[in-house]
């Protein structure tokens, strides 16, 4: 507990002890008129000071009809037809559930708060030889920063010294630590383990991983969910509402029947189980604990309102390189026609030097790994979007890419399997690149998972067909369109989305796929660490490559929209039990206590389940 709440648990403890006592004299003194009233006077002021404060603040501000107006209507009323134990104990009752509220609340943000407690302050760096410690927003792009263990690394950038392992459990949610060299590239907010790493600055702070996960994370609560809207209209008319039943319900039985104060009591418990809090409160909270289980998890989802449209979707669509298969590829096979495997290779890798695909980079690596002493030139360079990229190389014009680029060129490929790439020179076919990708070591669970709950797969790749059914036989994908360009790939995906009952769920690697996250229903962007277009076009944000998390977050939007509607059925149902049992003055105020802050309790604590894995 913090010292707020437990400052609160005092007055509760307290205002219960004065409660007690007040009630024993009450019940063995006969006190006249004002005495009666005087004795329960400090229960009632410690247990519900707060409360008449606020209310008041709320109408000077406009904001007349809350739950603090009908809570002090409703003990003031209480006192002045002489139900002094009940008007105490109806604030008592419900700075409990003030209390379980906070306590709720906290704990929710546990997780959002250990995320954006990685946002550093400062960062030691080292300039000229000379180490010393430097606010983060100075820090620039070629700084070296010192990080020894323990410590978080505060900026992304590559390790110029030093090897060990890092913990990314704190972005990840996986808590095995992984090992780094000299020459790989680490990320903001992931902690140095056990060895002094020096690591050279490639990207200033406010465009860093933890940067962008901070604010992605204070963002969160920004946009609501339709229930959640919902609700907030709902109560700005139900509350007016409620205090004007409750007014004809104690003023026209009253002039019926002469017998006021048994009107005017009805009324009280009326308005007292008509609160609309348990769902003021307990409908957010399962949003918010929802979103803090998933940051907990490494997944980031920008609002409650793409939490809730993940729980209606009717398919899922996958990208297939990077997002079902690792998108680490390999050169399994050179095939060279008309000149040699090193000269094929050595043009394929000037041609692919300045791609930033998977495919390019496998290429690349393949050519860096047989220590060749030739450097990588090209000019002229042209990427062409699901074809390939063409170019000069020794002034020879070189094209590499899939077989619709070859023949556009009026070139016909050797027909292969598997995924590879085709290079032409001087507008002669050159031979073929084999490269072998796996699927992640999830896939086929994520897809077995997503199946199980009835939803339908798909997998669209820009990739050979033969390749792609490979994989999705594989894991276990129902159907599969390849060989698409980026927006084909889009208008294939509007296709599923007009064709499938429910909403339509597309994850991609955050690079390639943009187009497709930002036209999907709900977009998520996997391995999307330190990706700027993955935190503008995703909803949902995986701080890994893990496709299993594409299942569970699916699991937990069905866990919380479960909850909200159990929470409105339960408070709806109860109230409506006691209001008429009020109504008709069978319930007394203590019944009406418990309808209202008991259920408000009750749908708390069933809230608060959402915050475990």
């Amino acid at each position: 507990m913090n010292g707020k709440q437990k400052r609160k648990l005092f007055e509760i403890i307290s205002g219960a002890i004065l409660l007690a006592a007040a009630y024993i004299v009450y019940k063995t003194v006969d006190l006249r008129f004002p005495f009666d009233l005087l004795i329960f006077l400090p229960a009632y002021a410690v247990a519900g000071y707060d409360v008449l404060i606020e209310a008041v603040q709320n109408i000077a501000a406009g904001e007349i009809f809350g739950e603090n107006l009908l809570m002090s209507v409703a003990s003031i009323g209480a006192m002045a037809i002489g139900e002094f134990p009940e008007a105490v104990f109806v604030m008592l009752f419900y700075k409990v559930g003030s209390l379980f509220e906070s306590i709720a609340v906290g704990k929710s943000r546990s997780a959002i708060r250990s995320l954006t407690a990685m946002k550093p302050s400062c960062a030691s760096v080292e300039r000229d030889g000379v180490e010393s410690e430097v606010p983060i927003e100075e820090v620039s792009v070629g700084d070296t920063v010192v990080v020894r263990p323990g410590e978080r690394i505060p900026v992304d950038g590559v390790i110029v010294h030093g090897d060990g392992n890092v913990d990314a459990s704190a972005l990840t949610g996986e808590a095995v630590p992984v090992y780094v060299k000299e020459g790989d590239r680490v990320l903001s907010g992931t902690m140095s383990k056990n060895s002094v790493l020096k690591i050279k600055v490639d990207t200033v702070f406010e465009e860093s991983t933890v940067s962008k996960i901070v604010e992605l994370v204070e963002n969160s609560s920004c946009t609501k969910a339709k229930s959640e809207k919902f609700i907030t209209t709902f109560s700005k008319y139900y509350t007016p509402a409620v205090i004007t039943a409750a007014v004809l319900l104690a003023v026209i039985p009253s002039i019926v029947t002469g017998n006021a104060a048994l009107w005017i009591k009805r009324a009280l418990v009326f308005l007292v189980v008509s609160c609309p809090c348990a769902l003021v409160i307990s409908i957010p909270l399962s949003y918010f604990a929802g979103i803090g289980n998933a940051a907990k998890r490494g997944i980031l989802i920008k609002g409650s309102d793409y939490l809730e449209s993940l729980a209606k979707a009717g398919s899922f669509v996958f990208d297939k390189t990077g997002t079902i298969t690792e998108g680490s590829f390999k050169v399994s096979k050179i095939a060279a026609h008309g000149c040699g495997e090193d000269e094929l290779l050595f043009l394929a890798a000037c041609a692919e030097s300045g791609s930033v695909h998977p495919l390019a980079k496998a290429v690349c690596a393949e050519y860096a790994s047989r220590g060749s002493a030739s450097p990588l030139t090209a000019e002229d360079y042209e990427e062409l979007p699901g074809l390939g990229v063409t170019c000069s190389v020794n002034g020879e014009r070189v094209a590499a890419g899939n077989e619709k680029l070859m023949r556009s060129y009026g070139v016909e490929p050797e027909d292969v399997d598997g995924t590879c790439i085709h290079v032409m020179k001087n507008g002669v076919y050159a031979g073929v690149i084999l490269l072998s990708d796996e699927p992640k070591r999830n896939a086929k669970r994520a897809i077995s998972e997503l199946r199980a709950r009835g939803r339908k797969t798909y997998m669209l790749s820009g990739d050979r067909l033969k390749s792609a059914e490979d994989v999705c036989r594989e894991v276990g994908i129902d159907e599969v369109s390849a060989e698409l360009l980026p927006e084909e790939k889009t208008k294939k995906l509007k296709e599923i989305s007009e064709a499938t009952e429910g909403l339509t769920v597309f994850t991609g690697d955050g690079i390639n796929d943009a187009p497709s996250i930002a036209s999907a229903d709900v977009g998520i962007a996997m391995g999307a660490l330190g990706s700027d277009i993955a935190i503008e076009c995703a909803d949902v944000v995986l701080l890994d490559d893990d496709p299993i998390k594409v299942s569970e977050a699916y699991d937990l939007s069905l866990r919380v929209r479960r909850t909200v509607i159990q929470n409105i059925v339960f408070a709806l149902a109860v109230k409506a039990v006691v209001l008429i049992l009020g109504a008709l003055g069978k319930a007394p105020m203590w019944a009406a206590v418990i309808a209202d802050v008991g259920v408000s309790v009750v749908a708390i604590l069933n809230s608060m389940r959402l915050m475990r894995k």
